[in-house]
Parts: C-alpha cells; sequence; structure tokens
C-alpha cells in the first residue's frame, strides 16, 4: 500500500495543480441589487400605480473591488407582461451578463426598471393614465443611477435596449432623447403601425365596465387595453380613464389617429433624424417572430430616412432565443459602442 501510495502521490499533486490553476481561473461574478426608485414623473398616475418603481442593478465583477474604476450603463426594457424580477429569470440575464463579461474585460452596469402596470404593462409612453415613462427613465432613472454608483456620467457612455414592448420603449426613447443615450439595440420590437383595427378583440375590450373585470384579464385584451392607457388616455373617462379606437360598435377616427402617431414609423418621421447622432443603432427579429414583418418595415423606414443602423434576423420565435441574443450579442454591441473612459 505505501509502494503504491508514492506511485500516485505525484499524479495526486499534478491533479491538485490543475485544480487550483481553474480555481483561480474562474472568473469573479457580478452582484445584483434590488432597490426603489421614486419617480416624481409617475406621482398621479391614474392607473393607481405606485411611483415606487422596482430597479434590478447588474454590478460588473470589478465593481466590488476596483472602487476607483467608473463604468458605462446600459439600460434594459422588458417586454409586456413581466415584472422586472421576471424579466430577469425568464432570460437568464444575470448569468449571461456573467458569461458575456468573463470573456470581455469591457464590463458596464447593466439597469433593469419595472414597467408592470394595472394593464400588465406601460409601453413606456407619457400619458396621464400611465404616467410619464420617457421621463422617468431618460431622466429620473438616470439621474438615480449616476448619483448611486460609480458610472461614466455621459450620454456616449449609455446605452439603452429592450426586447417587445421594451423594444418598442427602445426606439421610443430613442428617437427623442439622444441627449441622454448613445446606443440602442432593440429587439423583437412591436408597434411599427399600430392601425387600431377594428375586429373582435377591440369589440371585447371595449365591452369592461369595472377595473374588477380588467384586472382578471391576459394578452391580448389587456395588451389593448395597455395601448390604449399609454396612446390614448382620457381623464374625463372613468373608471379606465381611456378611449379605444372603438365606441358603440363605431371606429372612433380621432382616437386611432392617436394609436397612429405613437406608432415607430410615423414617430420615425417626426423625431429619427435624432437617430443619426447615436454612435450605433442596432435592432433584431426572428424569422419565426410574428413581428419579422414589422422589424423590416422599421429597417425600410430607417434606410429610406439615412439612418445609419444595423438589422438582423435570426432563425427563432418571440422568445425562444432571447437570453442568447442578450449575451452573445447585445452585452458584445455595447462593449463596442459605448465609450469606457
Amino acid at each position: 500500500m505505501r509502494a503504491m501510495l508514492k506511485r500516485i502521490a505525484p499524479v495526486l499533486a499534478a491533479a491538485a495543480v490543475v485544480f487550483v490553476s481553474l480555481h483561480a481561473e474562474t472568473p469573479t461574478l457580478g452582484t445584483v441589487e434590488s432597490i426603489t426608485v421614486h419617480g416624481k414623473s409617475l406621482e398621479g398616475n391614474l392607473d393607481g400605480d405606485s411611483p415606487d418603481r422596482n430597479v434590478i442593478v447588474y454590478l460588473p465583477p470589478s465593481y466590488k473591488t476596483d472602487t476607483t474604476r467608473r463604468y458605462p450603463v446600459v439600460y434594459l426594457l422588458h417586454g409586456y407582461g413581466l415584472q422586472a424580477s421576471r424579466w430577469m429569470t425568464l432570460f437568464k440575464i444575470e448569468a449571461g451578463l456573467n458569461a458575456a463579461m468573463s470573456r470581455d474585460p469591457k464590463e458596464m452596469i447593466v439597469v433593469n426598471p419595472d414597467c408592470y402596470s394595472f394593464y400588465d404593462g406601460c409601453f413606456y409612453g407619457k400619458s396621464a393614465a400611465t404616467g410619464d415613462w420617457e421621463t422617468f427613465v431618460a431622466d429620473e432613472l438616470v439621474k438615480y443611477i449616476d448619483s448611486h454608483y460609480r458610472t461614466l456620467a455621459k450620454r456616449e457612455s449609455r446605452g439603452l435596449g429592450g426586447h417587445s414592448m421594451g423594444g418598442y420603449g427602445t426606439l421610443r426613447i430613442a428617437m427623442k432623447r439622444p441627449d441622454v443615450f448613445g446606443a440602442m439595440y432593440a429587439l423583437s420590437a412591436c408597434c411599427a403601425m399600430d392601425q387600431a383595427e377594428v375586429n373582435d378583440q377591440m369589440k371585447t375590450s371595449a365591452g369592461y365596465t369595472t377595473r374588477d373585470q380588467v384586472a382578471a384579464l391576459r394578452y391580448p385584451n389587456k395588451g389593448t387595453l395597455a395601448r390604449a392607457a399609454a396612446w390614448s388616455a382620457n381623464p374625463n373617462n372613468p373608471p379606465f380613464f381611456l378611449d379605444l379606437p372603438i365606441k358603440d360598435g363605431q371606429p372612433r377616427s380621432d382616437v386611432a389617429a392617436k394609436w397612429h402617431e405613437n406608432s415607430l414609423i410615423p414617430m420615425m418621421e417626426k423625431y429619427g433624424s435624432n437617430l443619426k447622432k447615436y454612435a450605433a443603432v442596432k435592432f433584431d427579429v426572428g424569422t419565426m417572430d410574428n413581428l419579422l414583418a414589422a422589424n423590416q418595415q422599421i429597417d425600410a423606414a430607417m434606410t429610406k430616412a439615412g439612418i445609419r443602423h444595423t438589422f438582423e434576423t435570426y432563425e427563432g420565435d418571440h422568445n425562444g432565443k432571447i437570453a442568447e441574443r442578450l449575451e452573445t450579442k447585445v452585452v458584445p454591441f455595447f462593449s463596442t459602442a459605448l465609450a469606457f473612459k
């Protein structure tokens, strides 16, 4: 036995060295903080949603140890029907950020605000019903993060991204606030051209009369009401404080016009030139996503307007590859597009 131990001792020692070496090379993980940020611009919203918003902040691996270093910040906007906590777990965002930043020393802070509402989503608009989400994201949230974390507090070091409803919010806010953000990446953006079609779904949505009825709804009827709350609010129309593009079974052209104005392509005609101020503009969509045609329309509109951008399609549906895209496409995009000093 003693002789056998002598023979295997060098092997065990070598294995121990390899184990220590591998352990030493294991990247330090980032940390996640859940904080509350008060939105003055969200106070008094007629939906009754709290102006105190949960925000999940990812701090990169070196943040706790390199205490003099300042970091770019990427703001990620979640999709309809999600809360920020579910957005993080559904698409494995923390693990994806750790993996991406273990491969690239260009680390960044990533901020995920929660816009879940009475209607399951705010659409990042600006209305009496939902509150002013444009101002909350671009001004109040940015100011809070810059004052509480070691950020590079300049537009060239701020990115904006999001998925689905959040992709819409990304393009919407990016077009309006080039003074705040310097690069943007939208995934599967919705609402390129909302025609406010008067169909069975719209007629059903117009039939609800109590908040209890609406609270029990799910997509798509609740999504119709969510868009109305964001795009055609009416403080004089309780209990929902919104107008739909239909009333008493008849279409309402004045309300439909508001939905049109809040669609991305019409907004691009008014604000799209601001995207020319960005260091980089990118968006993508899966080839099996029902938003493929809408994103192709956005691509065509940007090309027509002379907006320098990158548009990609990939094999996938609306949700299936978002975790992968965030890790392998979105983070590397911002590591190139943003200023790191």
